[in-house]
C-alpha cells in the first residue's frame, strides 16, 4: 500500500466528449481508491480537452497531432511533421513527469503518448469503447499489459489474454433516473400520462435525424405521444419554427439538454446515435432504443456497435440513408408496442454496466508495482 501512495498517473486521449468524460470518470475513481494520486493529461492542441480536462481540476499538457485522413488530402502532407513532433514531445512529458502507469482512451494524442510510454517500459492500459477497435489501438495492442473493453468477442481484434470486459465508464449523475419521472415531466413541461419520445443526436445534434423530423413535421404534430428534440445549435431555429407553424403542443425543440437525466427519466422511447457512450448510458437506464448510427464514423464503427444489440433483440435500427423514410413509420408501429418495449428494456439493461470506471482503476492500480 505505501507504494500506492504517490502512483503518478498520465491520461492520453481525447478529440469528442465521448473520449474525454471516460477518461475522467476513470482518473475520479483511482482518486477514490488512492486520494494521493497524480494526474497528468495528455490531449492534443485545439481539441476540446484542453478547455474541458483543466474545468475538471487536472492539468493537461497538448501534443500538435491530428488524425491521418483516409483520403488524399493537403493535410496528410503535415502529419508525418506532426507524429515525429508529438512522440518526441511524448517523450519529454512522461521522462519529466515520471509516471507510474499510463492510460490511453483513444483520440488522436493516445497514439504517440502510449508508444513513448511502452517503449520506455512504463505499464500501459487501452480503454476500447467501440465494437470495432480504431487504428491505433489495434497497433498498440501488442505493447500495452492490459486493454479495457466493453464489448464481447473482442479477440478477433486483440490478444485475449490482455482483455479485460469492464464496460464504459459514463457520468453517474446522468444515469441516476430512480424516482424522477414526476420531476421530469415538469421540467420538460410534459403532460403526466402520454408517452415521451426522447430525440437526441449527441451533444452538437444529428442534421439527417432533424432533417427527418422537419419533412414530416405534421405527422410527428399528430402522434399520440410528446416529443423531447436535442437539436443541437445549427438546428434549433427551423426546429422551433416548424413546430410552431404546426402549432403542436407536443414537440418541446431544445439546443442543448443539460439535465439528461432528467430526459432519460421522462423517455419511454430514445431515438440516438449509436456512439458508445450514448449506448452504455442507454444500456444503464434500460430504456426502449431505435439508433440511428452515424455513417461517417470511422470504420462505420456506430453500425457494429448498434448492430450488436439488435443481434440481441435490445434495440431497434434504422440506417441514416433511410431514416427519411424509415423512421417516423418504425415510431407509429411500435410506440404502443408495450410487450416489445418492455423486452427492449429488460434485453438492453441487462447488457449495462454501471460502475466501468471502478472496474478500469482497480485494473490500473493492479498494473502499477
Amino acid at each position: 500500500m505505501e507504494a500506492k501512495r504517490n502512483i503518478k498517473v498520465i491520461v492520453s486521449g481525447g478529440g469528442t466528449g465521448g473520449h474525454i468524460f471516460p477518461a475522467l470518470a476513470i482518473a475520479r475513481a483511482i482518486q477514490t481508491e488512492i486520494p494521493s494520486a497524480e494526474f497528468l493529461f495528455v490531449g492534443a492542441k485545439g481539441k476540446m480537452e484542453m478547455e474541458k480536462v483543466p474545468e475538471a481540476g487536472y492539468q493537461i499538457e497538448g501534443l500538435w497531432i491530428s488524425g491521418f485522413q483516409r483520403q488524399l488530402t493537403l493535410q496528410n502532407l503535415s502529419f508525418p511533421f506532426k507524429l515525429i513532433s508529438s512522440l518526441w514531445k511524448a517523450r519529454r512529458i512522461i521522462k519529466k513527469f515520471k509516471p507510474n502507469v499510463v492510460i490511453g482512451v483513444g483520440g488522436f494524442a493516445s497514439g504517440p503518448t502510449l508508444k513513448m510510454a511502452a517503449s520506455l517500459g512504463i505499464p500501459c492500459l487501452i480503454q476500447e469503447q467501440n465494437s470495432y477497435p480504431g487504428i491505433t489501438n489495434k497497433l498498440l495492442a501488442n505493447q500495452v499489459q492490459k486493454i479495457c473493453v466493453a464489448y464481447d468477442g473482442m479477440e478477433k481484434y486483440f490478444p485475449k489474454e490482455k482483455i479485460q470486459l469492464t464496460g464504459n465508464p459514463i457520468r453517474k449523475q446522468v444515469i441516476e433516473i430512480e424516482g424522477k419521472k414526476d420531476e421530469a415531466i415538469r421540467f420538460f413541461n410534459l403532460k403526466k400520462d402520454t408517452k415521451t419520445i426522447l430525440i437526441v443526436g449527441g451533444s452538437l445534434g444529428a442534421r439527417s435525424i432533424n432533417n427527418a423530423i422537419l419533412q414530416h413535421i405534421e405527422d410527428w404534430a399528430k402522434l399520440n405521444a410528446q416529443v423531447i428534440w436535442q437539436t443541437g445549435k445549427t438546428g434549433i431555429e427551423l426546429a422551433k419554427s416548424a413546430t410552431e407553424k404546426t402549432e403542436s403542443s407536443n414537440i418541446f425543440p431544445h439546443t442543448f439538454i443539460n439535465r439528461m437525466d432528467l430526459a432519460y427519466a421522462a423517455a419511454d422511447l430514445i431515438i440516438s446515435r449509436a456512439g458508445a457512450i450514448a449506448i452504455s448510458e442507454i444500456s444503464a437506464i434500460g430504456k426502449p432504443v431505435v439508433f440511428i448510427p452515424l455513417p461517417s464514423a470511422a470504420e462505420d464503427h456506430q453500425t457494429k456497435n448498434a448492430k450488436k444489440l439488435v443481434d440481441k433483440d435490445a434495440a431497434l435500427m434504422v440506417k441514416d440513408s433511410v431514416v427519411n423514410d424509415e423512421l417516423l413509420p418504425l415510431i407509429k408501429k411500435y410506440i404502443n408496442e408495450e410487450e416489445l418495449l418492455a423486452k427492449m428494456s429488460l434485453e438492453i439493461k441487462e447488457l449495462g454496466i454501471c460502475n466501468a470506471d471502478e472496474i478500469i482503476a482497480k485494473q490500473v492500480i493492479e498494473l502499477i508495482k
